[in-house]
Formats: C-alpha cells, sequence, structure tokens
C-alpha cells in the first residue's frame, strides 16, 4: 500500500476531526440553554418537604415555576414566612398579607359520644375499614379512628387522642391538605387559624337519626342560621355550613346550638360551651 495515501488518509481524517470538533463546540454554546443561578438558590430556601402541596411534583418543579412566574412564593404552604420573603426578595415579587391555614377535623363523636354498629377487627387503616359497609360507626359520616391521617400526614402534625379521634398540633401543621385528601369520610377541611367557629360535625342525615348515632351531631334545627347576622352560616343538606368569607366571628350561632357541635376555637384547642 502506498504510504503517500495513508498519509494522506490520516491527515485528512485529522483535519475532519477538528473541524467538527469545532463545529460541535461553536453548537452546544450557540444552542445550549443557560440555566438561571437562582434556581439552586430558590430550591435551597424552600422546605424540600416535597409533598406536593403545592401542586407540582417536588419542590425543584417549584423553584423552577417560580423562575418562569407561573406561581407565587406563598403557594408554598409549609417553608417558613421568613424564607418565603427571601425568595420573593430575589424574584423581585411582592407578597400578599395571609393569613396562616389549618388543617381542622369536622367531627367529634369518637368512642365515647358515637356508637359502633359491629366490631372491626380488620386492617388499622381508615380506607381500608371504610370499604366495609363504610366503616363500624353507626354514624357512615363519622370518624373511623384508625389513625391513616397521622401515618399520611409529612409534618407530624397529627396524633390520636384518648377518645379514638385525630388532634392537630398547630405548632407543626401547614395546612398542607394531606389529612384531607386522605380520608375517605372527607373530615378534615382547611381553615384561617384567626377564625373562630366550627361546625365539627360532616353528618348528611335527617336529625332523629343523627341523635340516635351520636350525642354531638348537627340536627339541622337551623337556630344557628336564624341567628346569624352575616348569613354566613346556612343549613345545607342537613348539616350547618360555616361560609367564612362572612363570618365575622361574632359567636351567635355557638351561644344557640342545642347540640355543642359548634365549636370555639380558644388557647389553640377546639372547644364546646359548656
Amino acid at each position: 500500500m502506498n504510504i503517500g495515501i495513508i498519509f494522506n488518509s490520516v491527515v485528512t481524517l485529522s483535519v475532519l476531526g477538528i473541524l467538527f470538533g469545532l463545529g460541535l463546540g461553536w453548537a452546544s454554546k450557540k444552542f445550549s440553554v443557560k440555566l438561571d443561578e437562582r434556581l439552586d438558590n430558590i430550591y435551597n430556601k424552600l422546605a424540600q418537604a416535597n409533598c406536593g402541596a403545592c401542586g407540582f411534583s417536588g419542590c425543584m418543579a417549584f423553584a423552577q415555576s417560580l423562575l418562569e412566574g407561573k406561581v407565587n412564593p406563598q403557594a408554598c404552604p409549609v417553608t417558613d414566612s421568613s424564607a418565603i420573603e427571601e425568595i420573593a426578595k430575589i424574584l423581585g415579587v411582592s407578597l400578599k398579607k395571609e393569613v396562616k391555614k389549618l388543617a381542622v377535623l369536622h367531627c367529634r363523636g369518637g368512642k365515647v359520644n358515637a356508637s359502633d354498629k359491629f366490631e372491626y377487627k380488620g386492617i388499622k387503616d381508615c380506607i381500608s375499614a371504610a370499604l366495609l359497609l363504610g366503616g363500624q360507626k353507626a354514624c357512615i359520616y363519622g370518624c373511623l379512628g384508625l389513625g391513616t391521617c397521622v401515618q399520611i400526614c409529612p409534618f407530624g402534625a397529627i396524633k390520636m387522642g384518648e377518645d379514638n379521634l385525630p388532634v392537630i398540633d398547630e405548632d407543626k401543621c401547614t395546612g398542607c391538605e394531606k389529612c384531607a385528601q386522605v380520608c375517605p369520610k372527607g373530615l378534615f377541611s382547611i381553615v384561617p387559624q384567626n377564625k373562630l367557629y366550627l361546625v365539627a360535625c360532616k353528618s348528611k342525615d335527617l336529625g332523629k337519626e343523627v341523635i340516635k348515632n351520636c350525642k354531638v351531631g348537627c340536627i339541622a334545627c337551623r337556630k344557628c342560621e336564624k341567628v346569624c347576622p352575616t348569613s354566613a352560616i346556612k343549613v345545607i343538606d342537613n348539616l350547618a355550613v360555616i361560609d367564612y368569607n362572612l363570618c365575622n366571628d361574632c359567636g351567635a350561632c355557638y351561644e344557640v346550638c342545642p347540640t355543642g357541635v359548634i365549636l370555639k376555637r380558644e388557647n389553640r384547642t377546639w372547644k364546646k360551651k359548656i
């Protein structure tokens, strides 16, 4: 084989390699996606719980959406307020003055006030128990007391009380809605921390049936509805419901409730009228 041909081939391939390398280098710079240096800074300031309460798959996805202007920093309910303020400064956005929101339980039946229709000995999980005739409680709307909400809470904000009812620690609760999402009876809701009154019942049964199954249920007497000066409480489907946008915390409903199903928040605890 001619040495000259081999030499020329090697030189040609070398030159082509250099040219292709230079071309790829230019293309990588030309078409590269520049990462915003603020991304890691924002991510590190988030709670990094990856709980999904913001509606995104995780904290990194939330941080990216913040940079893209798709969401406000306050959409994360679990990051503390000081970190949210720092993130807002990084982004150059303003924050709204918001009241912290907490999870509340709309049931006070428990093992003392509400009867059972059978003894449940299955899996200690509310979802599983609910599959068996709606659960063991005579009130089909009542708390089953098996603590699935305790297990799902990513912040350890819920524990089971002596009456087999969930107890929420306001200091730890972030209003992430995990408990509300997992409860098969829909007994949790998220309310502003500064509101003082709560209807602790979800039963839509007629009053006679409620009295038979539970000592502290709503009997739809409408006394609360009649005395409310702002029309903030209405009986809907046999159940009193408070509209917190209208409620002025006057307490009129609390005073007239005959079953004590309307609770008042005192010293960070929901209490019924004595």
